[in-house]
Order: C-alpha cells, then structure tokens, then sequence
C-alpha cells in the first residue's frame, strides 16, 4: 500500500512538473486538424508526442502565415505543419506527417498541364507558404505569375474550383475530398476533375522557438511510433 501512495505521488509530481507547450496549429484542414475539435491524424500525433515527450501542450489556431509571426515573437512555442523550406523557426523536429499535394483542375477546362511551370498560364488558388514549400521551380512561377494567390482558408478552394473562378488550385487531395461534403450545397461538386501529380510528397516538421523542445518532441514522437500509437492514430483516420 505504501509502494503505491509513493508511486501516486510520483506521477503527480511529474504531471505537475511536465512544461506548457504552446503549439500552433493552422485553421480547420480536415482530415488532418479539425478545428477547435481538439482531434485530427495531425492534431493527435502532434499532442500525443508532446505529452510523450513530458510537454503539456496547448492548442492555438490562425493562418499559417500569422502562426509564423507569433512564433518569432515568442507568442507561440512551436507550430505545426512546416518544415526548413518554410523557415521561420530556429529549430525544426523530425518529419512527423506526410502531405500529398497535387494540382486539380476541373475536366471541362481541359488545360495543358505537364510540369510546373505550366501553371503560369493559369489563375492559381493554393495554401499559404506554398511557394516556400513546393521547390524552387514553383516559387519562379507563383513570383512570376499575377494570377497566383494564397488563400488562408482550405475550404474557400473548393468553392473556387466547381465555380469555375480559378483555374487550379493547389492543395492535398485528402482535404479537398472532406471539403466537398461542406460545399456540395453551394457547387456542383459532381465535376469531374483533372488531377495533375506535378509535386513530390512533403514532408511535414515541428518548427520550435527552443532546441530543447525540439529534442523533446522527436523523443515523443519515437515513443509514439515505438509504442504502436502512431499506426493507431492513422487506421482512426482512414476512412477519411
């Protein structure tokens, strides 16, 4: 009884001591953060890692391009969805998640899409830090094109698409099916579509204000994926 009460003691006194990590995420981009949720295949690796890793995290929401600013402010701890390319951070995790994004046209446009710098000829709608993001040849064509934008908003891509008011937009194929199911009352979300596989997976890091929470967080994320609680987060999210 008594090798008990000390181990209770024990585990309070370490959750009491565990450090408060305040996190960015960006706005609501179903599967992989559903906002304000508190769930998500990203949300939950990042939160199961941090608090593997002794962090209490606590979960913040804006735009990517403001999540970058309160990070270098000291507003924020660590933000989520980043990586060297992106920059903004003085330390930078291992790669937790992958992305898969890809350009998507509707079928009747009928454009002539064979490599990246194609897209110049076209109106553009893609996710912020994009072209920080997608390599250097589609940095050259978002610099150069006058049509090409940013959008903070995930969902604001799918009514632009089916409305015919953009010609591309840029964005990972899994977010853009969920959005369907938010937009399908407003456009005509039965078009068939032309996706163009113009870019390489992204690979996807914690970008952290602190080497120490860096160190932390890859330590978390090794027990995640040790402990088998990583595969389980995935398989949660798979019918997505």
């Amino acid at each position: 009884m008594k090798g008990l009460w000390v181990f209770f003691l024990l585990a309070c006194s370490l959750t009491a001591s565990a450090q408060s990590l305040r996190v960015g995420f960006g706005t609501n981009k179903p599967p992989y953060i559903f906002e304000n949720q508190a769930r998500g295949l990203e949300y939950d690796i990042v939160m199961a890692a941090a608090q593997r890793g002794g962090l209490q995290p606590v979960a913040y929401y804006a735009p990517m391009e403001r999540l970058n600013r309160m990070l270098r402010k000291g507003q924020l701890d660590v933000i989520a969805t980043t990586n060297e390319l992106s920059g903004g951070a003085n330390f930078y995790s291992n790669a937790y998640i992958r992305y898969q994004n890809v350009a998507v046209a509707l079928r009747s446009k009928n454009l002539d899409i064979l490599r990246i710098s194609d897209l110049a000829r076209y109106s553009v709608n893609a996710f912020q830090r994009s072209r920080l993001l997608l390599g250097s040849e589609y940095q050259a064509m978002a610099e150069a094109n006058p049509r090409y934008r940013e959008e903070a908003f995930q969902i604001a891509r799918n009514r632009m698409l089916y409305s015919g008011r953009v010609d591309v937009v840029v964005a990972d194929m899994r977010i853009l099916r969920y959005f369907n199911r938010e937009v399908y009352t407003q456009v005509d979300v039965s078009q068939p579509l032309t996706v163009y596989p113009l870019f390489a997976p992204t690979d996807y890091k914690l970008g952290c204000r602190q080497r120490a929470d860096c160190e932390r967080l890859n330590q978390g994320l090794a027990a995640l994926r040790q402990s088998g609680e990583y595969t389980r987060i995935e398989r949660r999210y798979a019918m997505h």
